[in-house]
């Protein structure tokens, strides 16, 4: 689909030659990720509050075919038991994971022959309605406005970042490098800057007509009044970081909830899960081998160790109301993107699977809000203390009526903003991503607010 103005994107709505170009692109990048892997990766289980990667290879076309061809369409079935095995993934608390981990996932999973086979029938099966079907009904439960079309083509966007930071903690022998990838690491830290955001309006969600799709969780647009803050121009670096680490951070039970240092004890683990200590250095466990940690990257870590780091600066972390009103506030109103009206252009972030890995902090001005501040949009999603919670009026989706509600129950935390491995069509303003507290695998940094 050509890229047009935010504006444009807005008001056209993609034809079916345009919905059917995302999906082949999306199924295309899905095999590219799992091509990376030994064959030896098929039942493992690099995280253990996820399913192993088989589950992935088959789930994603197989939620597309029930969703859209079973659901929406009425068609029949391929392989009823395959269907249910892949139907849905998991999102267990984390005593949850032992029990997930001590699986004997050989006896339980199909081969990768058996799931290659369905997902070439889910594919061929989809591709067939999204060529021929009428998939804009209005009225319709599951097609008004093509929903079903866009929940699965978002879903399977969405998985392939879930891909990604798993694929990050497989061993290295179990996966092939690209032949063109290099780590960008140069450049310094950038320095402590804080930039004051006056007090103003910041509009969370959007009427559901005003944009070709949103999830249930993004909508209804309401508007909520923000004092003025300060925040920092840039995401904590790996360099800031490493203060709070050695000056005993992870020691200290003064910067950490209880909950949070419970969980920290029982972890047994003092530094963020993407580094690593080898000889005496610090290592950042890149996807395909170990680089020296680069200071001047953004640090990624859970939602517990951001909050720990923002009480021991005499900050906090902000709400997603203030992350709205420093992203796409403006002296004049709000903005479509914190750089103003136009799609996202490479120069404006680390986005769209622009990079395996972070880049420095600090290397694309051109991003920056009306205020100043970077990297709100790329470079890695960004913890907010605002619990996971509907706005008023909220109404859950047709095509996927468990995507958001089964999520607020206090334990979720909204992250806002964008990773490298964010695809294009997400990085609406009001797109809300979340996780719980101690999740520490995903492609997550932080910043610090101050009140006042």
């Amino acid at each position: 689909m050509t890229r047009l103005s935010s504006t444009d994107v807005r008001a056209v709505r993609p034809s079916p030659a345009d919905l059917l170009a995302r999906y082949r692109r999306n199924r295309a990048r899905s095999r590219e990720l799992f091509a990376l892997l030994a064959d030896e990766a098929h039942c493992s289980q690099p995280i253990a509050l996820r399913h192993p990667v088989v589950f992935y290879e088959g789930h994603l076309p197989g939620f597309s075919f029930n969703t859209l061809v079973k659901k929406a369409l009425g068609g029949a079935s391929i392989d009823a038991r395959l269907e249910s095995l892949f139907a849905r993934g998991i999102d267990p608390p984390e005593s949850g994971a032992a029990q997930l981990a001590a699986r004997d996932v050989r006896e339980e999973w199909p081969s990768r022959e058996v799931v290659r086979a369905f997902a070439a029938e889910a594919d061929r099966l989809v591709i067939d309605a999204l060529e021929h079907a009428d998939l804009d009904r209005p009225g319709h439960p599951l097609l008004d406005r093509s929903e079903a079309v866009f929940a699965i083509l978002e879903h399977e966007e969405m998985h392939q970042e879930t891909l990604r930071y798993m694929w990050h903690r497989l061993p290295f022998a179990q996966k092939a490098a690209p032949a063109d990838y290099v780590p960008r690491t140069e450049g310094a830290p950038v320095p402590a800057e804080w930039i004051r955001v006056p007090a103003g309006r910041a509009t969370l969600g959007v009427d559901r007509n005003a944009i070709p799709f949103g999830w249930d969780n993004e909508c209804p647009a309401c508007s909520v009044d923000v004092p003025a803050f300060s925040i920092e121009r840039h995401d904590v670096t790996n360099a800031r970081f490493l203060e709070f680490l050695e000056a005993g951070g992870y020691r200290d039970p003064r910067w950490w909830t209880e909950d949070d240092w419970r969980w920290i004890q029982a972890e047994a683990r003092p530094h963020p899960l993407f580094w690593e200590r080898v000889e005496g250095a610090w290592f950042w466990r890149g996807m395909f081998a170990p680089v020296p940690l680069p200071a001047s990257w953004p640090v990624y870590v859970s939602f517990a160790e951001a909050a720990a780091y923002a009480r021991w600066r005499g900050a906090r972390l902000p709400t997603e109301a203030e992350f709205q009103r420093a992203a796409y506030g403006s002296p004049d109103g709000e903005r479509e993107y914190p750089w103003g009206r136009d799609a996202p252009p490479a120069r404006h972030g680390v986005f769209d699977f622009a990079s395996w890995d972070p880049e420095p902090a600090g290397s694309h001005p051109d991003g920056a809000s009306a205020w100043g501040v970077e990297d709100l949009v790329g470079n890695g999603w960004e913890w907010t203390s605002s619990a996971f919670a509907p706005f008023p009026g909220f109404r859950a989706i047709a095509s996927y009526p468990e995507y958001s509600a089964d999520f607020f129950d206090g334990q979720h935390v909204v992250m806002k903003g964008a990773s490298p491995a964010t695809a294009y069509d997400l990085l609406r303003p009001t797109f809300r991503n979340w996780f719980r507290k101690h999740y520490p695998y995903v492609y997550a940094t932080f910043r610090c607010v101050r009140s006042g």
